[in-house]
């Protein structure tokens, strides 16, 4: 990486093509004077030798620097011991990133008392010696606990840095009550309004007001009131992208005009959050995950990308179909997630005008998903999408108790007006021989007029590259339930299915991994 970024910094410099040979000669030289140093770093190591080795061309020292700038921490530290000029820029490295990975010791338990003592030590020394000219990030993430006078010292240098990332990431063991982030360390508004990218993990948080350039906020494990946060958002008018994870504190989410920068909002699994009112007008991404809540969205706001994956057994299919179109009326990319439906999609006059792309997922909780559930009645959703190109239905359950076509072969149901004159792609992952399922693929086959591909997957894997090949190793394990439901759905889509595409369809069906997903009869 740093060599590249030489040749791309000098040939800037040089700009002339008159000086294209003279440059590559360069370039060359410094190659060669890099494996150079790579050579003697490694005759010292054998040799138990502590000089420095060669110092590298003799380039502006800004170059050097930048280059250096460039590599990660750990890297960043290491060839600091083969050059003096790395070794002037590594005492103004600009990223700070503290990782288990970066310190050499990933995969290690992060309970070792040992290790953790380490760590700390480590980054400690590290900052000590670190000059504080030029750092941008200022991170944290070594998942194990740390004595809080040493986090406080090491935010103490930070705070004299004007960084403009921030990350303390600590276990979520932690439970938010070992360590509470010092805010008054950032009363100062020249410190606090220099961050740009604030993310605390594992810790209380109390802040008493807002950070004035902040555009990214991540809060992971984070206990802080309601109040609290609605202060600090409402004091972050720059803030574009919110990310709330598992801050159980939490029972009311308000988001204010105010943030006419906001566009992307996280909130996942939140387990006391009721309601979340949002009318930030350029809100475009939205992903929940979570319980049940109710969404309250200000009429100008204008999301365009939502993910709603809800586990606990609520409906969420019904609730999308009924009352989406009027919360998010310019929605163009919606995916959702299913626990449990007890409650057939419905038929409701509102639409999704623009909506072009839809993800389904039914997950059974607990075995089967429920058999009450008609499969079929997902033609209402489909004709509630005028423009809608493409469709992706996925069916995860370790038994299937639906009724099937083989058990039930009266009339396939049939819904001839309902029109689907815009969908091109269809993919149904865990098809099975459930007769609504069947009723559901015909009538795509029959209606969709400019479908172009349908593909059954009779495992519902979403690891299914090298299903056959094995490149990636062993496929997910599949039940003996589920092994012989997907010999019957092959024999449903043969018998009912097949001769029902249309010849400008390419149909692509999937069946069971013939070495891992094989078993006696």
């Amino acid at each position: 990486m740093g060599l590249l970024a030489l040749k791309l910094l000098m040939s800037r410099q040089r700009g002339s093509k008159h000086l294209g040979g003279q440059i590559q000669a360069r370039n060359r030289s410094v190659a060669s004077a890099a494996k150079r140093k790579i050579s003697s770093c490694q005759h010292s190591n054998l040799q138990g030798c502590k000089r420095m080795a060669f110092s590298g061309p003799d380039l502006p020292e800004d170059i050097w620097r930048h280059i250096h700038s460039l590599l990660p921490l750990r890297d960043a530290a290491r060839v600091a011991s083969v050059s003096h000029a790395f070794l002037r820029s590594w005492k103004c490295h600009p990223n700070l990133t503290f990782s288990r990975k970066a310190l050499g010791l990933n995969g290690i338990p992060c309970q070792n008392d040992v290790i953790a003592r380490d760590l700390t030590m480590k980054v400690d020394r590290i900052l000590k010696k670190h000059s504080g000219k030029g750092v941008k990030k200022f991170r944290i993430e070594l998942y194990i606990i740390v004595d809080p006078c040493y986090l406080n010292s090491w935010l103490q240098i930070a705070t004299k840095l004007r960084i403009e990332e921030l990350a303390i990431v600590l276990p979520s063991t932690y439970n938010a009550n070992c360590y509470d982030f010092p805010c008054a360390l950032f009363v100062d508004d020249g410190c606090r309004n220099t961050i740009e990218h604030l993310c605390l993990g594992g810790c209380a948080f109390h802040p008493t007001a807002g950070f004035g350039n902040l555009r990214r906020l991540q809060l992971f494990w984070v206990r802080i009131t309601v109040d609290e946060l609605g202060c600090l958002i409402f004091n972050s008018s720059a803030l574009e992208h919110l990310t709330l994870k598992y801050c159980n504190t939490i029972t009311y989410l308000k988001i204010p005009s105010l943030l006419q920068h906001l566009s992307y909002l996280m909130v996942s699994e939140c387990t006391k959050l009721q309601l979340i009112e949002c009318k930030a007008p350029n809100l475009s991404t939205f992903y929940f995950n979570g319980g049940q809540v109710k969404l309250l969205f200000g009429d100008s706001v204008q999301v365009k990308t939502m993910g709603m994956c809800c586990f606990a057994p609520c409906n969420t299919i019904y609730n999308a179909r009924a009352n989406l179109p009027s919360i998010v009326p310019n929605i163009e990319t919606l995916s959702i997630s299913s626990v449990s439906e007890v409650i057939n999609t419905p038929i409701v006059p509102v639409k999704f005008l623009h909506l072009k792309y839809l993800s389904i997922s039914l997950e059974a909780e607990h075995g089967a998903f429920p058999p009450v559930y008609d499969y079929f009645s997902l033609v209402s959703f489909l004709d509630a999408c005028p423009v809608l190109e493409t469709f992706h239905l996925a069916v995860s359950q370790t038994r299937m108790k639906h009724d099937s076509v083989f058990g039930d072969p009266s009339h396939l149901r049939q819904r001839r007006e309902y029109r689907h004159e815009n969908i091109k792609t269809v993919k149904i992952s865990g098809f099975c021989s459930a007769k609504s399922m069947v009723e559901l693929t015909c009538h795509i086959l029959e209606n969709a007029t400019s479908l172009e591909c349908l593909m059954l997957d009779t495992i519902d894997d979403v690891d299914d590259i090298g299903r056959h090949v094995h490149e990636t190793g062993e496929c997910n394990p599949i039940g003996r339930h589920m092994i012989k439901e997907a010999r019957e759905a092959l024999l449903a889509i043969e018998r009912y299915i097949m001769k029902k595409v249309p010849s400008t369809v390419k149909l692509n069906v999937l069946e069971p991994c013939r070495r891992c997903h094989a078993f006696a009869a």
